[in-house]
């Protein structure tokens, strides 16, 4: 029988006359009725969402929650739908396993991020805050040094919109947490079930349920989530990344166009730096934006291009629960599809080879336990002007192009993350230097590797507050 999931309004369960079906994957069959937040009922709620119950607790408190919650969301059985239904670590694995397509090795290794956040919750906010006086936040006057600070959140909450793809994504709100902003999440469709586990979590750790929301809702409530919490974090396309490109209350999360550059001085030895490259654009299944796209070199471009295809080939669909799997099913096969056409379509346009498909000698799309797959890709690009030569999917594609290095941050263009392997100085300042480039590696570091003290996309601790001069004097009475 499928589970009833109800809204957190304020952290009181609530269920809806409206819900709507997650189905598996697999089997097809229902696993829950999730309750449906209309417009209307977020609107009131947000009016009604008071930062004040966070003011008793101390950052040291929230950071033992945090810590606390970790356990609980990676050991305990946690209530999913009202409080007598619970769920267990590994019907939540199974469950989003289920409805996401990821197999449940890639399941386990998101379930380790978001543990790692929450555990190392004092570190990460030292980082975000540059290690601030605590007291900055806590009373909103502190010092450094000598120096008074002053800090003001810009919002009573963060409004979350998360999409259905990738559990670990969870990870980038949960600073606030700790940094006293209640939070107010829409969880993906298909994935109600990792944002609902960390708010119980939270929530069995002592944290106050007034400052967690959770409300399933359709396009319309999430645009109210968005425009109504005083800052917002969405994941989305490019179209939802042009939607609300000017409201800079809202800070959208979209495709990355990360890439890996070997440089001058190490490209006769790019043997060597294969397993950088193949973990740049393979972890996490390549379903996320910090997975490289690009792979751009100086020379030897072919053979590059065909060592990738090689031991790319070698990654194959395999059932949910085999210990090797690595690539993620594609749960809605229209997708698969749509992005395998768009594929063939582009190599349709002379300057470009699809070299794995020489080396795996088998179709992109394939089916395995009535799932959709696509396989790993590597185009070789002739032309920089390629469709494919700079573009991005969300499965383990990349590119391989070829030219000077004096071209390369000319060409670049907008790049999330790039991994810049060099020991040559000139060389890496060019890349220091490049205004296209968010998070800059320099050395054999994939770049799917995430240092959680300074974020890849944004600044959480800068989104939510704002610095003021402040002075303070005690004043003289009666003298």
């Amino acid at each position: 029988m499928a589970i009833t999931v109800p809204l957190l309004r304020m952290g009181k369960p609530y269920e809806s006359l409206a819900t709507a079906d997650v189905i598996s994957a697999h089997g097809g069959e229902p696993l829950a009725m999730v309750s449906q937040a209309n417009p209307g009922l977020i609107r009131r709620d947000l009016g009604q969402l008071q930062r004040s119950v966070l003011q008793a607790f101390s950052l040291a408190n929230l950071f033992d929650i945090c810590r606390q919650a970790a356990v609980h969301f990676r050991e305990d059985n946690l209530p999913i739908g009202n409080e007598s239904q619970g769920q267990s670590p590994r019907q939540y694995i199974e469950m989003l396993s289920a409805t996401s397509g990821l197999p449940h090795t890639l399941c386990h290794s998101n379930v380790n991020k978001i543990c790692y956040v929450l555990s190392n919750m004092a570190q990460i906010v030292d980082g975000l805050t540059r290690g601030i006086d605590h007291r900055a936040i806590e009373a909103g006057m502190g010092t450094k040094g000598d120096i008074p600070l002053g800090y003001l959140p810009t919002t009573d909450a963060l409004g979350v919109v998360l999409p259905s793809n990738s559990p670990g994504v969870n990870s980038i709100w949960l600073p606030a947490i700790a940094l006293k902003i209640p939070v107010v999440i829409k969880p993906g469709r298909d994935e109600p079930w990792t944002p609902l586990r960390i708010i119980r979590a939270l929530i069995a750790a002592g944290y106050p349920s007034q400052a967690l929301g959770y409300y399933p809702t359709d396009h319309e409530g999430a645009d109210v989530i968005a425009t109504m919490c005083g800052r917002s974090i969405l994941f989305g396309d490019d179209l939802t990344m042009a939607r609300y490109a000017e409201n800079s209350d809202i800070q959208v999360h979209g495709a990355g166009h990360s890439k890996c550059i070997l440089g001058p001085d190490v490209i006769d030895h790019w043997g060597e730096f294969l397993d950088v490259l193949e973990s740049s654009i393979t972890d996490n299944g390549g379903r996320s934006c910090i997975n490289a796209s690009c792979i751009i070199v100086s020379r030897h471009a072919d053979k590059i291009a065909d060592g990738l295809a090689r031991r790319l080939a070698h990654i194959q669909p395999r059932s949910a629960d085999d210990s090797r799997a690595q690539l993620a099913a594609f749960t809605n096969a229209k997708i698969a599809d749509t992005i395998d056409r768009s594929i063939d379509r582009c190599l349709e346009t002379s300057g470009a080879t699809d070299v794995t498909a020489l080396a795996r000698r088998s179709a992109r799309k394939v089916c395995c336990d009535n799932l959709n797959y696509l396989q790993p890709t590597i185009i070789r690009c002739h032309s920089l002007d390629h469709p494919l030569a700079n573009t991005e999917y969300m499965f383990p594609f990349a590119s391989v192009v070829e030219m000077p290095i004096e071209k390369m941050t000319q060409w670049i263009g907008p790049t999330l993350v790039a991994t810049v392997v060099t020991n040559d100085k000139p060389v890496a300042d060019r890349f220091l230097h490049c205004p296209h480039i968010d998070r800059l590696n320099i050395g054999a570091i994939p770049t799917s590797h995430v240092d959680w003290n300074q974020p890849h996309e944004g600044n959480l601790f800068d989104f939510l507050y704002r610095r003021r001069a402040i002075r303070h004097q005690m004043v003289s009475i009666g003298t």
